[in-house]
């Protein structure tokens, strides 16, 4: 079944040739060149993803996405023009689960959108088998197929990311997983040295939504140099 995509970008020449390329892949595109529009399309279609743009003459792609997660977990992958770390971090810590620089070649997008479409797919509906799909354990309880996580009976609302990479962390419940494991198993992309940035960020949002601590953590452990890891 084809994806359907929310495409944001008030630079309509870059926008028009991003729902070319989305096309070609069979997706249906939602295109807006303004923030507004794209809120509408957020309430009254059912998405599986979306690509905003930062700056936006109206309402900036970074209250999009803010809006986004407070009802849904869809991936959301920002463009952006600039350089600094400091935007890139912002859509992380919002809830962005991607970003990708201006400018930057239609492929390299298409091959971001298909990496979060396969790992959102992964992680939300379930390929290991009917035992695997549940984890629980300490008061914490992650579920497969409906793409929940609950802490001590209260639900957490996670983002795709968040929830992979606690996933993984839960799988390897004990062992140590690097930074670098963890980012190619979550994004299932190439990993460099400002990768680390991207999971440090996901990392601390996770520790913030279960109230956990740093210094002295009860779920996930940061072993310096190494990675992180939750005991058994």
């Amino acid at each position: 079944m084809a994806a359907n995509i929310l495409l944001v970008d008030d630079e309509q020449a870059i926008a028009d040739l991003v729902e070319v390329y989305l096309t070609n892949e069979n997706y249906k595109v939602f295109k807006f060149y303004n923030g507004k529009g794209a809120l509408d399309c957020i309430e009254k279609e059912k998405l599986d993803l979306a690509i905003l743009d930062v700056m936006l003459p109206d309402v900036d792609g970074f209250s999009i996405c803010q809006q986004i997660r407070e009802n849904y977990t869809f991936p959301v992958i920002m463009l952006t023009a600039k350089e600094e770390e400091i935007d890139k971090i912002t859509g992380l810590t919002l809830g962005a689960d991607d970003y990708i620089t201006k400018p930057f070649r239609p492929l390299e997008l298409i091959a971001r959108v298909k990496a979060q479409l396969r790992r959102f797919t992964k992680y939300n509906i379930g390929e290991t088998g009917q035992d695997e799909r549940l984890i629980a354990f300490s008061g914490l309880v992650l579920d497969l197929d409906t793409h929940e996580c609950t802490l001590n009976e209260k639900k957490l609302s996670l983002t795709p990311t968040e929830f992979s990479i606690l996933w993984v962390l839960c799988s390897n419940r004990g062992r140590v997983v690097s930074a670098e494991r963890l980012f190619q198993e979550v994004w299932g992309d190439k990993y460099f040295s400002n990768s680390n940035n991207t999971v440090m960020v996901h990392i601390r949002h996770l520790r913030e939504k279960m109230q956990d601590s740093a210094e002295h953590p009860k779920y996930i452990k940061t072993v310096w140099g190494v990675g992180y890891k939750i005991e058994k």
